[in-house]
């Protein structure tokens, strides 16, 4: 376990980058992001229109792509948890229609009962903690037996050298996320079988170089005049995203899917 003296720090580093960090919805490779999200879901959640889903975290309902609103309005029962209380008052504000039940938590401590839940989403989460295994079990434990976690992690093997740059940004003191590592697919894949998931399908999304998601995320939030420049230079990654299926199982963001075994 994480020693709650770091617990804490990570609460109060999360709980200042929620009131601070500037929103990246609408951005060019955000919106790629975001299309990328929604294949995911519909392709690995079977009856999404009809599940109940847990995410674990709700960064991206207030900071990004939004997905959870989507997933929403497809007709889903949503649940989420943060460890950041102004990211959870901020995501609640944004359903109109009061229609997310927040929680402010850790991912390592969840507070829902057993097999509360179809199917659990967490992109970009598990990373972020140094003990991933401990946030893997809390999944499993809340889904229900034969439910789906789609679990998404930065790619140690990506093209594009993105954890790399990560690890060097983080070293400066200029990552705005935090501590972050990587993974490879083998990787991922063994700690979910270790966490008693059978590993059903592995891909990953956003083919696209960190740097120039990066930079334009940079220039959408603070010099939107030339954001238009960024976008144009996603065109070709987005083109290819869209028909060489090949690439996508090397974008920066792995994902691999697993379901709870059902009990025999």
């Amino acid at each position: 376990m994480v020693p709650a003296s770091l617990s804490a720090a990570y609460r109060r580093f999360w709980q200042e980058v929620g009131e601070d960090f500037p929103d990246l919805g609408g951005a060019a490779s955000t919106v790629y992001y975001f299309e990328n999200e929604k294949r995911l879901l519909s392709e690995h959640v079977p009856d999404l229109g009809r599940c109940v889903m847990l995410k674990t975290d709700l960064w991206d309902e207030v900071k990004n792509t939004r997905i959870l609103q989507w997933v929403h309005g497809q007709g889903a029962t949503v649940f989420g948890v943060d460890i950041s209380e102004p990211i959870v008052r901020q995501a609640q504000a944004a359903f109109s229609d009061s229609g997310l039940r927040g929680v402010v938590a850790d991912v390592r401590r969840l507070p829902f009962r057993d097999g509360s839940f179809d199917a659990v989403y967490s992109m970009g989460t598990i990373e972020h903690f140094r003990d991933p295994e401990t946030a893997l079990g809390e999944i499993h434990r809340v889904l229900r037996p034969g439910g789906r976690a789609v679990v998404g992690v930065p790619n140690r093997w990506d093209p594009f050298l993105r954890p790399l740059l990560a690890a060097v940004l983080q070293a400066l003191g200029l990552y705005g996320y935090g501590y972050e590592r990587s993974f490879s697919r083998r990787a991922l894949r063994r700690m979910l079988e270790a966490a008693d998931f059978e590993v059903i399908a592995q891909t990953a999304i956003l083919f696209v170089p960190g740097w120039l998601r990066m930079a334009d995320l940079t220039l959408h939030s603070y010099c939107p005049r030339l954001a238009p420049l960024t976008g144009l230079l996603l065109k070709p990654f987005v083109w290819l995203d869209r028909h060489v299926r090949a690439v996508r199982r090397h974008g920066y963001l792995l994902a691999s899917v697993g379901v709870r075994r059902r009990r025999r």
